[in-house]
């Protein structure tokens, strides 16, 4: 592996970090404000943060 694939794959990895972060942290927001929709919020999280390490194990096969 040379310089390049190894900051792509660097930055492939932060972001998918900092996404499923935010769901979480977003997740845990909506959760606080209306506990009695915590299976629907519970399950479009996990959704998601399945989505974007998804995408993000595409991109560091792709690279």
């Amino acid at each position: 592996m040379n310089v390049p694939e190894i900051v792509g794959a660097g930055l492939i990895v932060i972001g998918v970090g900092l996404g499923i972060g935010r769901i979480g942290g977003s997740a845990m927001e909506a959760i606080a404000r209306q506990p009695e929709a915590t299976n629907k919020i519970q399950t479009a999280m996990l959704i998601a943060a399945a989505l974007i390490e998804g995408i993000g194990f595409a991109a560091l096969v792709m690279k």
